[in-house]
């Protein structure tokens, strides 16, 4: 049974920044579909050439999941906008109970990278329009019996390696979740001020700019949000201060399939690493109906650093290859280095001295790959956030990053 039917939010009026698409939308939906208002101020009235839906589209979509809509031309990066908008939802529906600040912008380059006016417009909307926003709607917030401000932002973490690579749009994201830290303790016991941010990639309009084609098989629908979401959102106002990750608050409110958010599951053919043993220069059937060569199962050097690649050999098909469409190179180098057995406690005196006689070398590179094999193939590192912060360099964009992460994950439950 879902936890997420029990129309909490019948009769509530949200006002939803950025709500014609993507994750403000979808949140917009799923309180919709408790009868509840919606205000969406977003800027997109007339369609854009390669951006779906606008603020009347959504409507149409929310009035028909059950809900009330008013559409509103607001650009968060205009105050009388914002006012305007606020004043005409107080209006219709005789007041606000959720604010939800969604409306963001992104670029993820460098300082030298990013020209100024990407820096003006990431400033601009995710933290003053963040903070315009809420200033204009917490008056009438406070007359609320159960208001919330929900900010799309990340938890605060002040590590030098999510600011160096995108220092500008790390610093305006941050910006949003200081609003969230300042505005849950002035307007603590009146208004719940919280953040929210995904586990892992959302497939959106900003996704598809940053990724690619084919970069949505690689991320979660936006519902993932949109029921985390409606979990804050009813929770009551006490319930504040706080930076939710959606896959951990789902965990807590007993969701336990999460299969049902991704876009498409990717299934692997493992081949000869599941079946039969393969004699030297044969061929198996690939994903796609072709074949894949095989090696000799007595060739085959042996070890846990083999079977790993032995696996990873036989799960790249000729059909994952061409939908990847990508290289991913792991230059490992240094000079050898000296290992020393531990000593376990209750160890003789005799074997403690045998052992303390004991050491060997192992050259850099196999213990390279013995770390990377750790920390890639049983899930220590994220290639996607390893990505971000600039600890893996890949030659092209973040999709092929994704892709990596999705290999990896499927990959982890053969070895």
């Amino acid at each position: 049974t879902s936890p997420f039917t029990c129309r909490k939010l019948a009769g509530c009026t949200l006002f939803i920044t950025g709500a014609s698409r993507g994750i403000g939308k979808a949140i917009a939906l799923k309180a919709a579909k408790d009868g509840a208002n919606i205000v969406i101020a977003a800027k997109t009235a007339e369609p854009h050439p390669t951006l779906p839906g606008t603020i009347y589209t959504a409507a149409e979509e929310i009035e028909a999941a059950g809900g009330k809509a008013l559409p509103c031309i607001v650009n968060v990066r205009e105050e009388q906008q914002i006012i305007n908008a606020v004043e005409k939802a107080v209006k219709t529906f005789g007041g606000i109970d959720i604010l939800v600040n969604n409306a963001s912008a992104i670029s993820l380059t460098g300082t030298l990278e990013t020209a100024t006016k990407k820096v003006n417009l990431m400033m601009d909307v995710n933290v003053r329009g963040t903070y315009l926003t809420s200033k204009a709607c917490l008056p009438h917030l406070r007359k609320s019996k159960n208001p919330h401000i929900l900010n799309l932002s990340p938890p605060m973490n002040l590590n030098p390696m999510w600011f160096k690579n995108h220092c500008a749009y790390t610093i305006s994201k941050y910006g949003m979740s200081m609003c969230v830290l300042g505005m849950a303790e002035e307007f603590k016991g009146e208004v719940a001020v919280n953040a929210l941010w995904p586990k892992t990639a959302i497939h959106t309009a900003a996704m598809d700019m940053l990724g690619g084609a084919g970069i949505e098989k690689q991320c979660r629908k936006t519902d993932i949000l949109a029921d985390a979401a409606y979990c804050i959102l009813t929770k009551p106002k006490t319930f504040t201060g706080n930076f939710i990750i959606d896959e951990v608050l789902l965990r807590e409110e007993g969701v336990k399939d999460f299969d049902v958010y991704a876009i498409a599951p990717v299934i692997f053919l493992i081949g000869a690493a599941q079946g039969e043993k393969k004699s030297s220069g044969s061929q198996q059937e690939g994903a796609d109906g072709g074949t894949v060569k095989t090696d000799s199962a007595a060739a085959k050097p042996s070890g846990p650093v083999a079977e790993t690649f032995r696996v990873i050999q036989g799960a790249v098909t000729e059909e994952y290859v061409r939908s990847t469409q990508g290289v991913f190179q792991f230059e490992l180098s240094g000079k050898p280095i000296a290992l020393r057995p531990c000593l376990a406690k209750g160890t003789g005196r005799f074997q403690r001295e045998r052992l303390r006689k004991l050491a060997f070398s192992i050259s850099f590179d196999t213990l390279m790959v013995l770390v990377f094999c750790f920390f890639f193939f049983l899930g220590k590192l994220k290639p996607t956030l390893a990505f971000m912060t600039g600890r893996l360099r890949i030659k092209g964009n973040m999709a092929l990053a994704i892709k990596l992460e999705k290999m990896l994950s499927q990959l982890n439950s053969k070895l």
